[in-house]
């Protein structure tokens, strides 16, 4: 049987895949193996209200809190379960998915994702449920309580990572595109709140547009109120605000890689960076690895997974690690990706040095990358395939230092991605396209 979690919660179509009768098995797990008082959010998908009821109905039977903090960012709902002592925190958002998609994703006490072997214990009391003789009754059943200004409480922590370290954003005009999801209700007031002037786009939502050509994946929106409004810098969230992509001035898209190396020379510079490393993923650009080690910065790459960036970033004890995707985790400021304070600390180092967004980007030069997924029989003969190894061998030695191969197996299809970087897009583009001919030859479907 598939396992229920993936590798970021449980994830599927609302009311099909995952249904009401899952969250609330979900809501009695969270009791039974976490505590009492729970701490529940959401985003603004229409089928949160009826998962947050189910969820909350499964906290209550086994006699727990459901503190209903509403809709509100990810990070959110990972900061206020340790502001608010909670025993766990639990977030219903399908993150940068469709609106029919829906999720629920579980915090420990300390804000941190569960490691594995917690999840499998969830399994086992979603799939085999709780024993009749095990619920309370009468006044001990369980209590939902609403928690006033859950949004504000996140805000004004956001805005205190920037404003204590003794830097405004006043004379900035931020473009802001909140994806019609949870960050409409507390990103453009952050950055009021430090003085920046805020045009906003998509802080309206009906519970059916989250995400749906707008946000941190769909850019064009930004693009365009950044040329109507002159803004110094576009900032896009997706539906949970856990991640986040910018434009500069000039029109150029500013990723996570990017964002990352900003701030990575910022805390450097300011003597804040533990043991000169920051962390990121393998799919990271291979000029973010080589603009870091010309700071004097190490990088340490992980398996592809915000969960596996903070894994190394608390066992080695580093404060910065993030994905080309947005996902950027600041452990001085949160336990999670947070879409918002990432922004306003890349907005700050701007302000400390003085300069444009798009001049501080150019500290590191995107090298051109090819991506081609291939279709196989089984992917699972990928390690064994030495055909496959040695065209890949032969491919590094002709790039060298200025180019990169990753060829990995995709976590939920039968692909093998085949990933070539190079100084050179043409020279990127013919070696990818070679790598993926062979992989073709040996494991095509």
């Amino acid at each position: 049987m598939a396992r229920l979690f993936g590798t970021d919660g449980v994830r599927g179509v609302a009311n099909t895949e995952l249904t009401c009768e899952m969250a609330f098995r979900l809501g009695q797990a969270a009791v039974l193996k976490m505590g009492k008082s729970i701490l529940v959010g959401k985003d603004t998908r229409l089928s949160g209200d009826m998962l947050e009821s189910a969820l909350a109905a499964g906290i209550m039977s086994m006699g727990g809190t459901a503190l209903l903090a509403g809709i509100i960012p990810t990070p959110g709902v990972a900061l206020l379960t340790r502001e608010l002592a909670c025993d766990a925190g639990v977030v219903i958002s399908a993150s940068h998915n469709p609106p029919e998609y829906n999720g629920i994703k579980f915090f420990d006490a300390q804000g941190f994702k569960l490691p594995d072997e917690v999840e499998d214990e969830f399994e086992a009391i979603v799939r085999e449920g709780v024993p009749a003789e095990a619920l309370p009754a009468g006044d001990v059943v369980g209590v939902a309580i609403p928690v006033e200004n859950a949004c504000q409480i996140y805000v004004d922590h956001a805005v205190k990572t920037v404003e204590e370290a003794g830097v405004r954003l006043d004379g900035m005009k931020v473009a802001l595109d909140t994806g019609h999801g949870a960050s409409s209700f507390t990103s453009a007031d952050a950055l009021r709140a430090l003085g920046a002037e805020v045009i906003a786009i998509n802080e309206d939502f009906d519970g059916t547009d989250i995400n749906v050509e707008c946000g941190s994946t769909h850019l064009g929106p930004l693009h365009a109120l950044m040329e109507e409004s002159g803004a110094d810098v576009g900032i896009a969230h997706d539906g949970d605000a856990d991640r986040v992509m910018l434009i500069d001035a000039e029109g150029n898209e500013i990723d996570g890689d990017m964002v990352e190396a900003v701030c990575a020379v910022d805390l450097r510079e300011r003597g804040l960076l533990a043991g000169d490393t920051v962390v990121s993923t393998v799919m990271c650009n291979l000029g973010f690895v080589h603009a870091m080690r010309d700071a004097g910065i190490a990088v340490v790459q992980t398996k592809v997974g915000d969960r596996y960036v903070l894994e190394e970033m608390r066992k080695s004890g580093y404060v910065l690690g993030g994905e080309q995707s947005g996902h950027m985790i600041f452990l001085e400021h949160n336990s999670t990706g947070d879409g918002l304070v990432t922004a306003l600390q890349f907005l700050a180092a701007c302000k400390r040095a003085g300069k444009p967004a798009a001049e501080m980007a150019r500290v590191m030069t995107r090298f051109p990358q090819r991506l081609i997924n291939v279709r196989v029989k089984d992917k699972h003969a990928l390690p064994d395939c030495a055909p496959v190894w040695d065209a890949v061998k032969a491919a590094e030695g002709e790039l060298g230092e200025d180019g990169r191969v990753l060829i990995r197996t995709s976590g939920t299809e039968p692909v093998v991605r085949v990933m070539v970087e190079a100084a050179d897009e043409a020279q990127a583009n013919e070696v990818c396209e070679r790598l993926a001919q062979v992989v073709e030859a040996e494991l095509g479907a």
